[in-house]
């Protein structure tokens, strides 16, 4: 039976030091057994080896080129967008997962956001997932309606919001903008807690949530990684407490992931 839904990473050859540190804990964290969707990992001209993911190749050019070249070889309708510095630390319920891709494709969402964030204002539904209330965006008051965090997308909705040669900052400025004007109902359930970020729903319950951090910004390791280097220094496995000290390295140094300059960034 054909799947529905890909859980997408978009990663960049740039950032090949974090590939492992996210498989690791998406393996450790994401119930990949019991969830029904196939799994997609994103380069451009690096081969990735795994068990879990099928490495897409999507070449050099600008960040809204690349992601459309992977979607463009993408058959499921449906995805679950992740990037590589965004690494699980909390287990999350299958059946909640599940039970949140079923109600998305049912009601043929266009998109449903994952992350507990406070740029994000909601507004109540009636409709709550295994403890946890769904939101409406209130798309005037929220901001960030084009983000890259954890959310559940149709495909063809977002291939028309990836305009030409955006880089990622920009698609979130200008996709921001379009979204607001374009004013398309958003869907908002706290399945994950990002950066320890507290719910923003009135859910009744949120004992089946999951958590990542995102332990990168501007290229650079930032506090949030520390944790999962020490759980990854505890290891057995030499492969991985010898990964854990490179990323101690460049963490304590404050290097770039390849060793390059700082790539410059844009801001609102």
């Amino acid at each position: 039976m054909q799947k529905s839904i890909a859980v997408v990473v978009h990663a960049c050859d740039r950032y090949r030091l974090l590939f492992q540190g996210f498989e690791y804990f998406f393996k450790k964290y994401w119930p990949q057994h019991t969830v029904v969707c196939n799994y997609y990992f994103l380069t451009e001209e690096l081969d990735y080896s795994s068990d879990v993911f099928t490495n897409i190749k999507t070449g050099k050019g600008e960040w809204t080129e690349r992601l459309r070249v992977a979607l463009q070889c993408i058959e499921e309708p449906y995805i679950i967008y992740m990037q590589e510095d965004m690494w699980l630390s909390e287990m999350l319920c299958a059946d909640t997962i599940n039970s949140v891709v079923h109600f998305a494709l049912e009601n043929e969402l266009q998109l449903m956001k994952l992350n507990s964030s406070e740029v994000y204002k909601t507004i109540a539904t009636d409709v709550v997932i295994d403890g946890l209330r769904v939101g409406v965006l209130d798309n005037y008051a929220s901001g960030y309606l084009m983000s890259h965090q954890l959310a559940i997308w149709n495909k063809e909705f977002l291939l028309s919001q990836i305009k030409y040669k955006e880089h990622p900052w920009r698609n979130e400025r200008k996709g921001t903008k379009r979204l607001k004007k374009l004013n398309p109902v958003i869907y908002h359930v706290d399945l994950f807690s990002e950066n320890g970020k507290t719910p923003i729903n009135n859910n009744p319950d949120t004992a089946h949530t999951g958590s990542y951090m995102t332990v990168s910004v501007n290229s650079v390791l930032n506090d949030f990684v520390v944790p999962f280097i020490n759980e990854l220094k505890r290891c057995k496995e030499q492969l991985y407490s010898s990964y854990a000290y490179k990323l101690a390295h460049h963490y304590n140094h404050k290097y770039t992931h390849d060793g390059k300059a700082k790539p410059r960034r844009c801001w609102f």
